[in-house]
């Protein structure tokens, strides 16, 4: 029986899943080593909360409620007593098997450990763990409390037991869950990334500019954004990095990341987070 449910990095994503995880009645600990994140992941919940409250589709009694069952921690020993646990760190494979080692050995061994990963493998997750049949993959989508998609992907050694249990929870959430094999960027992000890459190709080569590129699919294809703005809105960095893996994890040069991409990262233009991308904002 899942009732406390720990969350593991407060970005942007963690704090998504850590907000619609206390909505849905579950008690939530939100874990983040800076204090200054777990702030600030605070602050976005109590808002994006609000403005559920404004448009009519949550009380202020539960909001209230919600925000009451979520606590913060600043160290993963505090999830030694949460039933389930889903980690939203940094996307970087060491960084991700040392703490999956670590929750490991501190959460009970019937808990599942899973991760918001969108393109590392689960399989090389779940070795660093003595429990690989009980981590998987649990992609949610951005922004996490609005979106209903979550990927759940199944490692090598996932058992059948954990997918259910974590289907469970999703759908719990008001989420929908969609089962993806682990194969390099799963089933969202072999297909959204290298649609990306392509508009990218299409402004180096001078089709079209970044407008007409975007108009283009938006009005043609009906895409509710252009692939340029949204790269922008998830990070070029991070498109970067995901075709990296797609790259080195099937070996086809037609997931070679566009050298306009590359450039870009090097410049440090990354998009809506450093205020400019392929648009300035």
């Amino acid at each position: 029986m899942i009732k406390t449910i720990g969350v593991i990095g407060a970005g942007t994503m963690g704090n998504g899943i850590a907000q619609v995880c206390a909505q849905s009645g579950f008690a939530v600990t939100l874990v983040d080593v800076a204090p200054a994140m777990l702030d600030r992941a605070k602050g976005t919940i109590e808002k994006s909360l609000s403005k559920f409250v404004e448009k009519g589709k949550l009380s202020a009694a539960d909001r209230d409620a919600a925000l009451g069952r979520l606590a913060t921690a600043t160290a993963i020993d505090q999830l030694a007593n949460a039933d389930y646990v889903v980690e939203a760190v940094v996307e970087n494979a060491e960084t991700k098997r040392a703490l999956f080692t670590s929750l490991d050995a501190i959460t009970r061994p019937d808990v599942i450990l899973a991760s918001n990963t969108s393109s590392i493998s689960i399989t090389l997750l779940g070795a660093a763990t003595t429990r690989p049949d009980k981590v998987l993959g649990m992609h949610f989508m951005n922004p996490v409390p609005l979106m209903t998609l979550v990927e759940m992907i199944r490692g090598q050694a996932t058992s059948d037991a954990s997918m259910q249990v974590a289907s469970g929870l999703c759908t719990a959430l008001g989420k929908t869950p969609i089962e993806a094999a682990d194969y390099p960027g799963f089933i969202a992000n072999r297909i959204l990334m290298p649609m990306i890459n392509e508009a990218i190709f299409a402004v180096m080569e001078g089709v079209g500019t970044a407008d007409a590129i975007d108009a283009v699919m938006k009005l043609g294809m009906n895409h509710p954004m252009g692939p340029l703005t949204l790269a922008d809105f998830i990070g070029l960095d991070v498109c970067l990095a995901i075709l990296n893996v797609l790259h080195d994890g099937i070996g086809d040069p037609k997931y070679r990341p566009c050298p306009l991409l590359r450039r870009m990262v090097a410049a440090g233009h990354l998009g809506r987070k450093t205020a400019r991308g392929f648009y300035t904002y």
